[in-house]
């Protein structure tokens, strides 16, 4: 490395500094492992390996997963979605002011760093400067961020936000390899219950309390993932089944399967640039000729709930929010296209992935909709082609799974006037002015009743999880949104 004259002694100190705790760090984990031979590694065949470990980039979900257990962020949610604290407590001194005072029991950083303010001023600073940051525009509201001591700082707003601590759930990054622009994509280190050790062709991870080593190697094919948990070659796998293959597992003496109910929300998305899916009654036609709870019995994995709403029933905005069913009509949806004016069929082409599931799940909405009037026309398409025509509206319909939202703000970012592309995510270029006074207002329950009866989507289900594993491991379960926080506490049993 060069650096120039006037920085050498500084800049030399601290990289060496900080690579030999890191070097230390690595000794240790080493001696530990050592200490822990006996504990064979638990091996984790996932279906895709994670892209980046740098919290300020990460958007896939396998590295955001990965990223919950080896940093710790600010706040994270309980069970009804709202914020409870994680590494810090919070006050609103007032609207755009929160003062938050870390907490004392906090871990230390894995080369054994205490995490101070200044840690966390850094790591939301840097998402502020990193142009290519996905985080950069979340955070843009972020005046100035004011120290107080190491235990306690003061986050200040430009503009008044309800929904601001919910989204302080960024892992923190150390101050002095941020300012050395370490490699946490490569080699994370953060302060979370597990600690990175290697990344070959499987990514190596060690828990923080045992020593005990995790592997999680990708295994793209579901068939060769249940044939390595059957073998052995594994100790589990978790969610990306076919429903088949986790029937056909179930089966299996030598294994177990545990389900849980999901968040993870499937939908369609509409285009309203095309005339015709902007008559409510189109919309309507569509929703009545989808049999939901049929394709849930026959294809879907247990657990498997219709749904309503992005957000799921248990959700703080959504008590005593009760939203009437559509219930699966073609009669009533043909009449209504009539009504509409349509020269039947209605033919409508449908965009989703290569993914077998998704083709299978297309192909038996299309059988549904023939009696309804309406001629779904599928297009298969690569991910990156079809995900390009999503994000760039080439589409009339779609189907996609938003997957891990928490934060009722999804629905003024999915279908509020003013995040038509380019200025956010409402793809399906939906505008309805009584809907946008009331995410403006932010009156969450009775938006969701106009989404629900508007239907600028067509809610399909949340699709339940599960974790299939040897019989000998314990202490893991799936999460409603399919994170791998169980990683801390999985064992084996001897």
């Amino acid at each position: 490395m060069q650096f120039t004259d006037n920085l050498v002694n500084l800049n030399t100190m601290k990289v060496i500094f900080v690579y030999l705790l890191l070097g230390l760090g690595l000794l240790s984990a080493c001696k530990q492992q050592d200490q822990t031979e006996a504990q064979s590694p638990i091996q984790f065949a996932i279906a895709q390996a994670p892209l980046n470990l740098d919290p300020r980039y990460a958007t896939d979900a396998a590295s955001e997963r990965v990223n919950r257990l080896i940093y710790q962020p600010l706040v994270d949610f309980d069970a009804a979605s709202k914020p409870v604290a994680v590494l810090a407590s919070w006050d609103a001194v007032n609207h755009i002011q929160y003062h938050f005072t870390l907490n004392k029991n906090r871990n230390l950083f894995h080369y054994q760093k205490i995490l101070t303010a200044e840690d966390v001023k850094a790591t939301y600073e840097s998402i502020l400067a990193l142009k290519d940051s996905p985080l950069r525009a979340e955070f843009a509201n972020i005046k100035k961020i004011e120290i107080v001591d190491q235990n306690t700082l003061v986050f200040h707003l430009k503009a008044p936000d309800k929904n601001f601590v919910a989204k302080l759930i960024v892992g923190i990054l150390p101050k002095d390899l941020i300012d050395i622009k370490h490699d946490f994509a490569h080699h994370p280190i953060g302060n979370g219950p597990i600690k990175f050790v290697g990344w070959d062709n499987k990514l190596t991870l060690q828990r923080e309390r045992d020593g005990q080593i995790i592997t999680l190697q990708e295994v793209k094919d579901p068939t060769v993932r249940v044939l390595k948990l059957l073998r052995g070659e594994a100790d589990f796998i978790q969610g990306d089944l076919p429903p088949e293959l986790v029937k056909y597992l179930q089966s299996k003496p030598e294994v177990k399967v545990n389900t849980s109910v999901g968040a993870n929300f499937s939908y369609l998305g509409l285009n309203f640039n095309d005339p015709q899916l902007q008559n409510i009654k189109v919309r309507q036609a569509i929703m009545y000729a989808i049999d939901c709870q049929a394709i849930i019995d026959k294809v879907m994995i247990k657990n498997t709930r219709l749904a309503s709403a992005i957000l799921p029933p248990e959700h703080y905005t959504n008590q005593n929010n009760n939203l009437p069913p559509y219930v699966y009509n073609p009669t009533l949806a043909k009449k209504l296209l009539q009504e509409a004016g349509v020269s039947l069929p209605l033919k409508l082409v449908y965009k989703t992935s290569t993914d077998a599931q998704r083709v299978r799940l297309a192909t038996i909405m299309q059988a549904q909709m023939l009696p309804a009037g309406i001629n779904l026309e599928i297009s298969s398409l690569d991910w990156g082609t079809f995900f390009a025509d999503v994000k760039s509206g080439n589409f009339q319909v779609f189907g996609l799974t938003w997957v891990g939202i928490k934060t009722p703000e999804i629905y003024a970012k999915a279908f509020g006037t003013e995040n038509i592309p380019p200025n956010g995510f409402n793809r399906g270029r939906y505008s309805d002015v009584a809907l946008d006074e009331l995410l403006a207002d932010e009156n969450w329950p009775a938006a969701t009743q106009r989404i629900h009866a508007q239907l600028p989507y067509i809610p399909l289900w949340y699709e339940g999880q599960f974790a299939a594993m040897q019989k000998n491991i314990t202490n893991y379960s799936p999460k409603t949104d399919g994170n791998w926080d169980d990683l801390a506490t999985i064992t084996r049993m001897h």
